[in-house]
């Protein structure tokens, strides 16, 4: 790893400009920061039933790293389904190759042009999809982001002829076989959400959301929900179980209507939905996805239980229940989609300072947290297994047993943990895309400030 950065840094560093001396400087930093994902981090988040982890690539930030690294933290957790809120070209272009779909983003501010100019909508795929398909594939497009439950009416009367229109743009492309067209909703779309059977849609809302159905079920597309059990247990921590939203043992809650019970508040949240939808009568089944959830590794004094240890635990059990392929009570043979949120902290995200901590990564490329995940079957066995050397010192990211086992005393857990530590892991399977990737990072260098 060394002498490749150094080849970078001598390369550039020839010149005598200090400007292009501390460029060449950083570009060979974030050369280090590429080969240190590259070898170190097994698949996380293959699922056995189908589904695969997906994780959200938010950009409120001023001091993330080139699309080319994010690629490889991505790849190190094995991300195959990477969900943007817009469609930026940079990102697109540094996944090329790279066998992720992802899921573009179509901003809220352009929801009523599109709905009232269909060749806007013409436009935006000429300019957004068509340059990177299929070099990247694009296997979706989100048509704003919670609309239904803000407060501008004119958007709401918008928002399905946006994409109504979009999918036609997309038709005439013959796209529509490859692309869907969605849009994300919050759980407030719902009246009430427990017990999950009894679930409904906002009456209000009703006129809208039917007909939206209608066309998720007509074209085949998923619907989409932003479901945070953070947001339950901050709003009233003296009564609702942390273990419960956390995926940990509890006595689990029980659906009296269905006889069902959960030992998880995000599954009784995609339930609810789930009820929701079959009480809309609007037609057909659609597949319901997770679009978002996650958990902070930090807050304001009064956001209760934002610390790295429950962020940790979360999307722990989170990625584990994903790698087994796992659906909810109501669809257990249904692998369940979802979207951790997400990559890193987001340091101009606006509100409490929870929003600035969702990251499993911090900019630069460190891990924000331990992330504990039960060792999936994944190309052979990796539990107790000898990967590599350990050295002093800090650098790099590291998958290894958990305290005990392995890389402790006494008992092991049985979780494999992606933490800052300096193990040396060798993995052929990385170094597949490595050299591409220093490429990509030595031609954009003199970019980088």
């Amino acid at each position: 790893m060394a002498t490749i950065s150094n080849v970078v840094t001598n390369t550039y560093c020839a010149s005598p400009t200090p400007l292009l001396r501390r460029r060449a400087t950083a570009m060979a930093l974030r050369v280090q920061l590429v080969l240190a994902v590259a070898v170190v981090v097994p698949a996380l988040g293959v699922a056995a039933g189908g589904a695969t982890l997906g994780v959200n690539y938010g950009q409120v930030a001023d001091n993330l790293p080139p699309p080319q690294a994010a690629a490889m933290l991505l790849r190190s957790l094995n991300a195959t389904k990477v969900k943007l809120y817009d469609a930026d070209a940079r990102v697109l272009s540094a996944f090329a190759g790279s066998g992720a779909d992802f899921t573009v983003g179509l901003p809220d501010r352009l929801v009523p042009r599109l709905a009232a100019d269909p060749s806007a909508a013409a436009a935006w795929v000429r300019a957004n999809i068509l340059p990177h398909i299929p070099a990247t594939s694009i296997t979706a497009v989100t048509v704003g982001n919670e609309v239904l439950t803000g407060n501008d009416s004119a958007m709401l009367r918008s928002l399905l002829p946006a994409m109504q229109s979009l999918h036609a743009a997309l038709a005439a492309c013959n796209l529509t076989s490859r692309v869907a067209v969605t849009t994300a909703h919050s759980l407030a779309v719902l009246s009430s959400s427990f017990p999950p059977s009894s679930a409904a849609f906002r009456r209000e809302l009703l006129p809208y959301m039917a007909p939206l159905l209608a066309f998720l079920a007509k074209t085949g597309s998923p619907f989409l929900i932003n479901a945070y059990p953070y947001f339950a247990y901050k709003g009233d921590p003296e009564h609702v179980d942390l273990n419960y939203v956390l995926f940990e043992a509890n006595a689990g809650v029980g659906d009296p209507a269905t006889g069902l019970r959960y030992d998880n508040m995000l599954h009784a949240q995609v339930d609810a939905v789930r009820a929701a939808i079959c009480r809309a009568n609007y037609g057909k089944a659609v597949e319901i996805r997770v679009s978002e959830t996650g958990w902070p590794s930090r807050g304001d004094d009064d956001e209760a239980g934002a610390t790295p240890e429950n962020a940790a635990r979360y999307n722990g059990n989170l990625m584990r229940l994903v790698a087994q392929g796992k659906g909810t009570p109501a669809a257990p043979g249904e692998a369940l989609q979802v979207y951790v949120f997400a990559l890193f902290n987001e340091d101009m995200k606006p509100g409490p300072a929870s929003e600035r901590h969702y990251g499993l990564f911090k900019p630069d490329g460190t891990p924000a947290y331990d992330v504990g995940v039960k060792a999936p079957t994944i190309g052979g066995s990796w539990k107790g297994r000898a990967n590599g050397t350990s050295g002093g010192g800090a650098g790099g990211l590291v998958v290894a047993e958990g305290p005990g086992g392995a890389d402790g005393a006494g008992q092991g857990t049985g979780f494999y943990t992606v933490s800052a530590a300096a193990h040396k892991v060798k993995r052929w399977r990385c170094w597949e895309s490595l050299f591409a990737t220093v490429v990509l990072v030595m031609s954009s260098g003199l970019c980088w400030s």
